[in-house]
């Protein structure tokens, strides 16, 4: 993947907990740094969008890094906005065939490339969402994570999060029904769950689903979020 599209990001290899290695868009922090961020795709790869927020997250003065998570079965696959629909379906069968295990080695090799540096959060999208929650859950020392309408979260819900968590979900996203959200809010009652009049995917911009005020309004309690765990 060419990074020529990035506004001042790059691709770079890294190396996972287990050995393999594989491709990340990585973007400086611009101004002081404040810290670490691991950006996780959606089922769509390493897509515009991905870019996009990680380069959002680095003008705020985190570093970012997106790994792309499944370069061990599908090297360099993306599915950009328009495309969503066509690859739905191939890209929610490498996200059940990469598992959670390859999930977490890849997630982890981010963290210990970022934490010499400072404090690490997690965020992700749909995919990224919910293993941005795993990631709260299983990998020791993250600062914080902001997980965004991840669908399989309420399934993971018996997991215990090791540092502050926040999630947002659509009233309109038909994907993910209310009431198992509700169940794991009930569980959790120290992770604020926010709801925002929008559909799945609301922070994508390019899509049908994109909505301005949700994605704006979720971004300024992630970096809030980050400020905070990150002093």
């Amino acid at each position: 993947m060419s990074s020529n599209t990035a506004k001042s990001g790059a691709m770079i290899r890294i190396k996972s907990r287990d050995g393999f290695e594989f491709d990340a868009f990585h973007v400086k922090p611009q101004g002081p740094r404040r810290g670490g961020v691991i950006v996780i795709q959606e089922i769509f790869g390493l897509s515009s969008h991905v870019r996009e927020m990680a380069e959002r997250l680095a003008a705020e003065g985190y570093e970012a890094i997106a790994p792309s998570m499944y370069d061990r079965a599908a090297p360099g696959f993306v599915a950009e906005p328009h495309e969503v629909a066509a690859n739905m379906a191939k890209g929610r069968d490498l996200a059940i065939g990469n598992g959670p295990q390859n999930a977490l080695n890849d997630m982890g090799a981010v963290f210990d490339r970022l934490k010499a540096a400072g404090p690490v959060n997690i965020t992700g999208y749909c995919y990224g969402g919910t293993m941005s929650w795993l990631a709260a859950a299983q990998i020791e020392g993250l600062a914080a994570a902001s997980c965004y309408y991840g669908g399989n979260i309420p399934q993971m819900a018996d997991f215990q999060n090791r540092c502050p968590v926040i999630c947002h979900f659509g009233t309109k996203d038909v994907h993910i029904p209310k009431a198992g959200v509700d169940a794991f809010a009930a569980k959790h009652p120290n992770v604020p769950v926010y709801w925002y009049e929008a559909d799945h995917g609301f922070a994508r911009k390019g899509s049908p689903s994109f909505d301005a005020a949700a994605d704006k309004l979720a971004f300024e309690r992630t970096i809030e979020l980050f400020d905070r765990a990150s002093k």
